[in-house]
């Protein structure tokens, strides 16, 4: 598998049109039509948003396809495994490649790992409407005019504002597309209660400990950072909040029903660690895991 360790690799390989900044690579699709990308599968060392609309073919990336005909942002982090296949795109979409090292003393070079979107799957794209689109399009080509420009010492500054703009909308938005799928979003929630029912009844939670977000995520044919998202935007709980709500529900359960210690019960619910077992009832509960059991016994 191909892997572009820099911008400029990208740039020469497919012969893309001269960069102004190696860490840097701003373009349109109208810039790229006549060029012919050599490989079909790749990863790349540096950050990629793109703005596109697919007339047909198929783009993948971690690991489902993106099948929609509609004006969609993409955000695809470094290392990760692209796919394309006979694709062919709407001419009015862009490209920003962003290498790291181009945010170094800004403080997105640390906040960009807080857009969660980043490691949401090709299917869990971001949908705009007309509006949005036309949002984005302004901070995109105020970008281009900065970076085509004659560049100072204020330059670098100014384009990572708009790029830092653009993944807060982005944010927004994404928001928005979460509320917009409300019936998404309750037929995800029973799933995942279901999930964790059966995880607790089937007695895995005993073999293998207590059930990850991953895996959650998994058996839902999501990425975990999407089904957080979801979730927290519909309940105000991310994933791993509703996984210590269920498993706090199943030790009351224990705590009322055995006479195992503290200790025993929380081996049992795939704790291996007692003291963080209690630290997290507590936290849930507000006493105790021997305060809850006692309150009851006198």
């Amino acid at each position: 598998m191909k892997h572009f360790k820099t911008i400029t690799d990208v740039y020469k390989t497919n012969g893309l049109p001269p960069q102004e900044n190696p860490l840097l690579g701003v373009l349109t699709f109208e810039d790229i039509k006549d060029c012919n990308f050599v490989y079909s599968e790749f990863t790349m060392g540096f950050y990629k948003i793109a703005l596109k609309k697919v007339k047909f073919g198929t783009l993948l990336y971690g690991k489902t396809k993106y099948d929609s005909d509609t004006g969609s942002m993409f955000f695809m982090k470094p290392n990760q495994i692209i796919r394309m296949n006979d694709l062919e795109l709407e001419e009015n979409g862009f490209i920003i490649f962003i290498d790291e090292d181009y945010l170094v003393n800004h403080p997105l070079h640390a906040t960009i790992k807080k857009y969660s979107y980043f490691d949401y799957e090709a299917n869990e794209a971001l949908h705009l409407s007309p509006k949005e689109e036309e949002t984005i399009w302004n901070l995109f080509n105020k970008i281009r005019e900065e970076y085509y420009n004659n560049q100072d010492n204020l330059t670098k500054e100014i384009i990572i504002g708009y790029i830092e703009s653009i993944l807060k909308y982005s944010s927004r938005f994404y928001n928005r597309q979460f509320l917009n799928r409300t019936v998404l979003s309750g037929t995800i929630i029973s799933k995942f209660t279901e999930i964790l029912k059966e995880y607790f009844e089937s007695g895995t939670l005993q073999k293998d400990g207590l059930p990850t977000v991953k895996y959650m995520a998994s058996k839902l044919s999501l990425s975990a950072g999407y089904l957080s998202d979801l979730l927290k935007q519909e309940t105000g709980k991310t994933a791993i909040d509703h996984i210590h709500t269920a498993l706090i529900i199943e030790a009351k359960n224990v705590l009322m029903s055995t006479d195992n210690t503290i200790a025993e019960t929380a081996f049992q619910l795939g704790f291996e660690n007692p003291p963080y077992f209690s630290r997290l009832f507590k936290k849930t509960i507000g006493i105790t895991p021997t305060e809850y059991r006692n309150q009851f016994l006198n």
